[in-house]
């Protein structure tokens, strides 16, 4: 949520950001409209409620005849306060509400422009020529059916489409990266946490995801409960309504979970394989630290992202997202995306975000800092998306007869060098 004293005095800048994720800059205007109503009917209702306790104690020095004649008025002023704190609480809901509206305000330095308009930061390592090795690259499916890892048919059968099995190798595959993330985050402070991933509707519309980001979100309508596409969510909401001793920050977390989305709107899209799915698991990074600190944080958890891939030995590249596809809550964000093979692209594989204080004012997440309290800043990275990376580790590490090499900082993990045929 943006700070309201910051867009009173700075509406011009809160309408360019709008306007560059290709958002409404109007609703600047109705939040600045909401507001001033909301101040008038504050402003209202508190002298209504002033002068009915002058008026009380009026009422109480009075003689019998002027007391009935008092206490008739007595009781009009006190429908009008009744009226004027409905009016006021109405205001505030409406002015907050709209405020909720906005997305955060984009970084300078992000580019402008929609998914396409990415600009790229770098290039690590470089794609392998299959035709070196004089074979052609089969894609993670035909590999996940040679090797007894990945069953997409079976998935369908009981769940329906973008669900699947991971199986034998597979799932050896997963438990060593989530053990490899995990203890990789461990050695560079973060506390690793296994969160809920079922949350209340305040945690996921105070990390940001009951915006533009509702269509893919899983809701249980019962119950309303919402099942969390990232443990962002929970992690985020771990220190709500909490004030944070600023000597002790930043606080990081980097939290094992399950995710499930809709992948509504992508019909047609990565239909074939793991790549797009409604459920899978996740390492993902989260760091609470002092807003001045948090460019300087974003820089870091890209950096372990980067360290993350050059242990896996797969080539890929860094951008720097587009305005129009950020999240609402972020004000930059940076993706690393890894080569895949067969499809001849880069595709990401994990994403770091920066949301100031954001997502802090939403949840009330602040720190004592001397005598004041303010928000905290919030930020997040993805360690490791298991499908994806286990795409990107068959296909850019198998050999001719399908069987896979497996890179020398999982082989501790799984007590071999290579996957073989079943």
């Amino acid at each position: 949520m943006i700070d309201i004293k910051f867009l009173r005095e700075n509406p011009d800048l809160i309408r360019q950001s709008q306007k560059g994720r290709g958002e409404d800059p109007k609703l600047v205007d109705r939040v600045i409209n909401a507001d001033e109503l909301r101040r008038e009917a504050i402003v209202k209702f508190e002298a209504l409620r002033a002068e009915q306790n002058i008026f009380s104690k009026s009422v109480g020095s009075a003689k019998s005849d002027e007391k009935t004649r008092l206490l008739e008025e007595g009781k009009k002023l006190s429908l009008a306060v009744k009226k004027a704190e409905q009016s006021k609480t109405q205001a505030e809901t409406d002015a907050h509400e709209l405020l909720l509206l906005l997305s955060n305000i984009l970084d300078p330095a992000a580019p402008i422009g929609g998914e396409a308009d990415f600009k790229v930061l770098e290039h690590v390592g470089t794609p392998r020529d299959f035709s070196k090795d004089s074979f052609t690259p089969k894609d993670h499916m035909e590999l996940g059916k040679l090797l007894g890892a990945i069953d997409t048919e079976r998935g369908a059968k009981v769940s329906g489409a973008r669900f699947y099995y991971l199986t034998g190798v597979g799932a050896l595959l997963e438990f060593a990266l989530v053990n490899y993330a995990i203890s990789s985050a461990m050695k560079s402070g973060f506390i690793p946490v296994i969160p809920p991933v079922l949350v209340k509707p305040p945690a996921m519309e105070g990390t940001g995801f009951l915006g533009q980001a509702a269509e893919n979100v899983f809701h249980l309508e019962e119950d309303d409960f919402y099942l969390v596409g990232t443990s962002e969510v929970p992690l985020a909401a771990f220190h709500m309504d909490e004030i944070l001793n600023s000597e002790k920050l930043p606080l990081r977390y980097a939290g094992y979970s399950t995710c499930f989305r809709r992948e509504a709107g992508s019909y047609g899209k990565d239909t074939r394989g793991i790549i797009r799915v409604h459920q899978f698991d996740k390492v993902e990074m989260f760091t609470f630290c002092k807003p001045e600190d948090a460019d300087a944080e974003h820089q870091r958890l890209l950096q372990w992202e980067k360290d993350f891939l050059n242990a896996m030995e797969i080539p890929y590249r860094v951008i720097d997202v587009a305005s129009g596809d950020l999240g609402s809550s972020a004000t930059r964000k940076f993706d690393c995306e890894a080569w895949i093979p067969t499809q001849n692209a880069y595709r990401e594989v994990t994403s770091t975000s920066n949301c100031l204080e954001f997502q802090a004012r939403r949840l009330n997440i602040r720190m004592k800092d001397g005598q004041n309290t303010k928000p905290v800043a919030t930020l997040n990275g993805t360690l490791v998306a298991i499908p994806r990376m286990i795409v990107a580790i068959l296909e850019n590490h198998q050999n001719a007869d399908g069987t896979v090499n497996i890179p020398l900082s999982l082989q501790p993990f799984l007590g071999m060098k290579r996957f073989e045929l079943v």
